[in-house]
């Protein structure tokens, strides 16, 4: 099974603390609390065209759910779950729908890469979103943190797409790659992550097994 093609975790951001190795070096770690996941749908190459298994998690009252959401999962006797995501994986005859997903996929993992909602930084101008510089500060200049032209008048007559204007800063899904797994504690379902992870505390973060190639460092 390729990186590409592995099964992952979800968890809930509860936030940053630090812990000591083996050397008394301070480790600042990100802690997640994983959350179970089980099978809702097993998809393969002759039914859906890939190769695939759906996985449900954080389980909620039926009332929350959509009638189709709830009919896919009633079907199979599965209890509510709020999330549904898929895993591409190359052989899915070894799952079965209802099946729990354990961690022994990540027992001999050294890096992850941990995709998130970023925080939120509401509307914000040039200077700030785009690391723009700021005008003269001199009582004489009336543009300290404007943005400037934004294209000629008469040619082309419009603003060309891509422009770095100001706007909404952050909310946006990110991926942190190569992040060091420290530690994995199954009877707490707890993960700690070194460094710091995107999204606030309380979001839900996806973690991968990394895709890019592992070293030392």
């Amino acid at each position: 099974m390729t990186p590409k093609e592995s099964l992952g975790l979800f968890g809930e951001k509860l936030g940053m603390t630090q812990i000591y190795d083996q050397d008394g070096q301070v480790i600042p770690v990100t802690v997640v609390k994983l959350e179970k996941l089980f099978v809702t749908q097993v998809k393969t190459q002759d039914t859906d065209g890939y190769n695939a298994i759906q996985v449900g998690f954080c389980e909620v009252k039926k009332r929350k759910l959509t009638k189709a959401e709830f009919s896919h999962l009633e079907k199979n006797k599965l209890p509510a779950f709020k999330y549904l995501r898929e895993f591409r994986i190359n052989d899915p005859s070894q799952f079965k729908v209802g099946q729990e997903i354990d961690l022994s996929a990540f027992e001999d993992v050294e890096k992850v890469d941990v995709t998130a909602q970023s925080i939120g930084k509401g509307f914000q101008g040039t200077v700030k979103r785009h690391n723009f510089s700021r005008g003269p500060m001199s009582h004489g200049s009336k543009s300290h943190r404007l943005p400037g032209s934004i294209g000629a008048g008469t040619t082309p007559s419009r603003i060309y797409k891509g422009l770095k204007m100001a706007g909404n800063m952050g909310n946006k899904k990110v991926t942190v790659k190569k992040l060091k797994l420290v530690k994995i504690d199954k009877d707490k379902n707890l993960i700690l992550i070194k460094g710091s992870v995107p999204g606030p505390e309380g979001r839900m973060i996806s973690i991968k097994p990394s895709i890019t190639k592992w070293n030392s460092n």
